[in-house]
C-alpha cells in the first residue's frame, strides 16, 4: 500500500497550468507579425526576378549592407543625427509649452498670437531651408532651427487644446478654494491637461526627424539625411533603405520612450483600451 501512496498523490494532485507568455510581450510579437511578413514576400519577390534589385534590393542585401556601415561609419551619422534631433526638439517642445500655456490661459494672448501661428504652421518645412541657409550658414544652427521648428507646432496646437477642453467647473472650483494662478495651473490645470500635452510632444518628436532629414539633405556632411543623400547620389539604393530602416527604429524607440513615460504619468487614468482579445 506504501508503493501506491506516490502514484496516489500524483493522481490527486493539481496539475500547474502552462506558463504563459507576458501580455505585454504578446502584443510586442503581434507587432513584428507585419514587418516579418514583409521582409519575407519582399525576399521571395526579389529573388524570383519579378522585382528589379538595382530598384530595391533583396533584405538579405540590405541587412550586409548594415552590418558593414555598423562597422564603419554609420554611428557617426546616428550620433550626429540624435544630438540634432534632441536639441531642436527642446529647443521647439520648450517654446511651445510656454506659448501654448500663455495662449491657453489668456483670450488676450489669443487675439494677438493665434492667427500669426496659424499662418505659420502652414509653410511647408522646405520653404524654410533656403532662407535659413541664408540667415544662418549651413552649420548645425540652421538645422537645429529647423528641426525645432518642425517640433513647436504639434507642441503648441496640441497643449492649447489640452488646455482649453479642461472642464470649466474644474476652475471653479480651484477659484472656490482661493487657489492662485500658480496654484491652480499646477493642481489642475496641469494634470488635466497631461494627456494632450503628450500627445503634442509624441506629434512633435516625430515631425523632428521628418525635419532632420529635410535639413540634412539639403546642407550635411554627416547624419542619416546625408546618407540618404549619399546613397541616391552613388546610385546605392540598399544604403538609402539601410539609412530609412534606421530613422524608422530610431523614431520607434524616441516614441517609444515617450510612451512608456506616458504610461507611468498618466497611470491614475482609467480610460477605454479598445475591445478584443489583450492577453
Amino acid at each position: 500500500m506504501s508503493h501506491d501512496l506516490p502514484a496516489r498523490l500524483a493522481l490527486t494532485s493539481p496539475r500547474r497550468p502552462p506558463a504563459k507568455l507576458n501580455p505585454q510581450w504578446r502584443r510586442r510579437l503581434k507587432g513584428l507579425a507585419v514587418p516579418l511578413l514583409i521582409v519575407i514576400a519582399l525576399e521571395i519577390i526579389v529573388r524570383g526576378g519579378w522585382l528589379p534589385a538595382y530598384q530595391m534590393p533583396a533584405p538579405s542585401e540590405i541587412a550586409l549592407t548594415l552590418t558593414e556601415l555598423s562597422e564603419g561609419a554609420l554611428w557617426k551619422h546616428i550620433g550626429a543625427s540624435l544630438i540634432r534631433v534632441l536639441a531642436g526638439f527642446a529647443i521647439g517642445a520648450g517654446l511651445a509649452l510656454a506659448f501654448a500655456s500663455w495662449v491657453g490661459l489668456s483670450r488676450e494672448a489669443e487675439a494677438y498670437l493665434e492667427p500669426t501661428f496659424a499662418a505659420l504652421r502652414s509653410i511647408p518645412s522646405l520653404a524654410w531651408v533656403p532662407l535659413l541657409l541664408l540667415w544662418l550658414g549651413i552649420d548645425e544652427t540652421s538645422k537645429i532651427v529647423l528641426i525645432a521648428i518642425g517640433a513647436f507646432f504639434p507642441v503648441y496646437v496640441n497643449v492649447v487644446a489640452a488646455i482649453r477642453n479642461i472642464d470649466r467647473r474644474l476652475v471653479e472650483v480651484g477659484h472656490i478654494y482661493g487657489f492662485g494662478r500658480l496654484q491652480l495651473v499646477r493642481r489642475i490645470l496641469l494634470p488635466a491637461a497631461l494627456p494632450g500635452l503628450f500627445t503634442g510632444l509624441r506629434s512633435g518628436l516625430s515631425l523632428a526627424w521628418m525635419f532632420l532629414v529635410a535639413a540634412e539633405l539639403i546642407a550635411a556632411t554627416k547624419g542619416l539625411g546625408y546618407l540618404l543623400s549619399d546613397g541616391r547620389e552613388t546610385s546605392r539604393p540598399d544604403i538609402v533603405l539601410a539609412a530609412i530602416i534606421v530613422l524608422a527604429l530610431l523614431g520607434k524607440l524616441s516614441d517609444g520612450l515617450l510612451a512608456a513615460l506616458e504610461r507611468r504619468c498618466l497611470a491614475w487614468r482609467d480610460t477605454f483600451k479598445g475591445q478584443g482579445d489583450t492577453a
